[in-house]
């Protein structure tokens, strides 16, 4: 398994992984996140085994068809069961959205051993999607660009915020999601505030709406797509000149993207053609996040992240602008580095389009 080789190299003796997406990515098991301790135990040099409740013995066994399954009792203590399969072992890594609780009570049962976190291991592994996770990558782009390309149902002068995002949000699964993870509808000077999400706010004719929506699909992995709408009528042309200038600085990030380039350096293009034309300050988050079984993960397109770019690497392109009480837009992809260049996976039109 690359996970105990990766460890290996960093002189970890075990990773210890608790539900979350490490977990999913590792074993194909989407375990509860319950109060009741799951912990893969990746040894690297022993067979992984999974410590879980009695209670979710047959979940657990079912997905994880190759891993052998230890079960406590209710009363057991089962950090006392995982330290009994770390005998000998005096440097373990855990995963770094594991509970506090839990790291805490590891140190209880595990005195003089080094605990540090996994993150350095999981993140060059998960950052790098192989052909069939920018397959699944691509099958949530293109359900939430059905999505998009049905906003005209619901989005119009007239109707609220929260009665459209629920529209939205029932068409997030209806077009092949599992779950909704977020709906942002900010209309006029609400879209100014770049997580808004939505409010009772009535959709008036000539707004620039923001509307930034994503969903988990069954095989796990994510959607996170945003397009700027105008909700009847005419835009301000302050408004359309600044976006006209957005559309550049997306285009020219999506052009420069590819293997080799760094992160930040893609940030920093689309970020100085904003800048130039007197917008920087209204630019006011990073270009861009990894995404893949998260929505938010590495790697970061984000000034001060060098790492270079690799080929499967997976990540949004989401330049924006922000101008306090009156408007903001976004242009967000999802993206992929190939061999020879970029694979945008979202397909509808980044131009503003009226819509009622």
């Amino acid at each position: 398994m690359r996970a105990r080789q990766a460890a290996a190299r960093q002189d970890m003796g075990a990773l210890i992984i608790t539900p979350g997406a490490d977990l999913r990515y590792l074993t194909g098991y989407d375990a509860k996140p319950l109060e009741r301790l799951t912990a893969l135990i990746l040894r690297t040099d022993s067979d992984p085994v999974l410590v879980v409740p009695e209670l979710e013995a047959s979940a657990a066994a079912a997905a994880c068809v190759e891993i052998d399954v230890i079960t406590w009792a209710e009363t057991d203590n089962p950090f006392a069961v995982v330290a009994d399969r770390l005998a000998g072992t005096s440097d373990v890594a855990v995963d770094d959205h594991m509970w506090a609780e839990r790291v805490l009570a590891l140190q209880d049962v595990l005195p003089g051993t080094r605990i540090r976190l996994a993150g350095e291991v999981l993140r060059g592994l998960r950052s790098v999607k192989d052909a069939d996770e920018v397959e699944a990558l691509r099958e949530a782009a293109q359900a939430i660009d059905r999505v998009h390309s049905r906003m005209a149902e619901w989005l119009r002068p007239g109707r609220t915020e929260s009665a459209v995002g629920a529209d939205i949000a029932r068409a997030i699964v209806d077009e092949g999601h599992s779950r909704v993870d977020f709906v942002i509808v900010g209309s006029g000077p609400n879209g100014a505030s770049p997580h808004h999400e939505v409010s009772d706010r009535t959709v008036e004719a000539g707004d620039p709406v923001v509307v930034d929506i994503g969903g988990t699909m069954p095989s796990g992995y994510c959607s996170d797509s945003t397009r700027t709408y105008i909700a009847g009528g005419a835009a301000p042309a302050p408004f359309q000149e600044a976006y006209a200038v957005l559309q550049q600085a997306q285009a020219a990030q999506r052009a420069h993207a590819r293997a080799g380039v760094t992160a930040a350096s893609v940030d920093e293009v689309g970020r100085s053609i904003l800048r130039d034309a007197g917008y920087g300050d209204l630019f006011i988050h990073r270009t861009g996040h990894g995404i893949g079984l998260e929505t938010h993960e590495e790697p970061y397109i984000v000034s001060g992240n060098n790492t270079a770019l690799l080929p499967g690497m997976a990540f949004s392109i989401e330049p924006g602008f922000y101008l306090s009480d009156q408007y903001g837009a976004r242009i967000e992809d999802i993206a992929v580095v190939t061999d020879n260049g970029l694979d945008v996976l979202n397909m509808t039109p980044r131009d503003l389009v009226t819509l009622g």
